[in-house]
């Protein structure tokens, strides 16, 4: 059994397996909007959809409940093979994100753990092997 230690959750980094969703990820100033109250930042992911046909846009929300991370045993791994999946917390302070790459199984010498703000969102992209969200402080509602 090794160890992993969470680093934080940046663009660069994460790139392998997916986007951060968060104003000015790059440092890009934006487009005005809201008479000059807001900032707009768009095309921050792509949504992708592999499926035969036309599949539906499913927005949900997802109620997480703090989970103790001294040690925290890794014992679950999901991927979407045909579509991108998107969290952006609505209320969270940190969370962590485990993702890997790989085909059939999981290569965990690709696992890599993210420790994520409150203002960072996370898309994985089709294929990538995930955890579920795991809430740190206190419970988070992701959409």
């Amino acid at each position: 059994m090794s160890s992993l230690v969470a680093q934080p959750l940046t663009a660069a980094a994460y790139a392998p397996y997916g986007h951060v969703l968060m104003a000015s990820p790059e440092g890009q100033p934006g487009k005005e909007a809201n008479q000059g109250t807001a900032r707009r930042y768009d095309h921050l992911c792509p949504i992708v959809d592999h499926r035969p046909g036309k599949a539906t846009l499913n927005v949900s929300v997802f109620r997480c409940a703090p989970r103790a991370i001294a040690p925290f045993r890794v014992t679950l791994l999901e991927k979407h093979p045909a579509s991108t999946q998107v969290f952006i917390p609505m209320n969270a302070q940190r969370y962590l994100v485990l993702v890997a790459l790989g085909g059939d199984r999981p290569d965990l010498s690709t696992l890599k753990a993210f420790l994520a703000t409150g203002t960072q969102g996370v898309s994985y992209l089709p294929g990538v092997w995930h955890h579920p969200m795991i809430a740190l402080d206190s419970t988070i509602d992701y959409t």
